[in-house]
């Protein structure tokens, strides 16, 4: 059996000191996460973020930078993600546009509240890459190469 992680992408989005996340529904029940989705076939990693942004929030992101990339696996599921998180903007907000399946709404949060809802969080990925982002930690664009 041939093992692969799930590629992932996640708009990381701060505005005057919130930052966009989506409340959606999962098999564990309503949980908050970055604008994020997987990776489809064909499709670069930049084009993956700014297309899940815009179908889970209606709003257009423009990445800018790289964040980091997270390797977690599920505890209770044999799943591995590996997920490339991009800081970017957004702008361009489309309210007329439904949002993908589960997805109930967009929410801007402190990270202070985002810190104190962990227990709602679809992974750990969610609180630590605020963190990171926080702590300044961002590389530049050209350090992902699309073939």
């Amino acid at each position: 059996m041939i093992w692969k992680p799930h590629t992932t992408v996640a708009a990381i989005v701060e505005q005057d000191g919130r930052f966009l996340l989506v409340e959606e529904e999962t098999a564990d029940g309503i949980r908050l996460n970055q604008p994020a989705g997987h990776v489809e076939n064909g499709e670069s990693l930049l084009e993956a973020v700014a297309r899940e942004a815009r179908e889970e929030t209606a709003y257009r992101f423009t990445p800018q930078s790289l964040l980091g990339i997270y390797h977690w696996r599920h505890p209770l599921k044999d799943i591995t993600y590996l997920r490339f998180a991009f800081i970017g903007h957004v702008d361009d907000h489309q309210p007329g546009l439904p949002l993908d399946d589960g997805i109930i709404r967009t929410v801007w949060m402190t990270p202070d509240e985002i810190s104190t809802s962990q227990a709602r969080h679809r992974s750990p990925q969610v609180l630590t890459c605020v963190e990171h982002y926080l702590a300044g930690q961002h590389f530049p664009l050209n350090v992902v190469t699309h073939l």
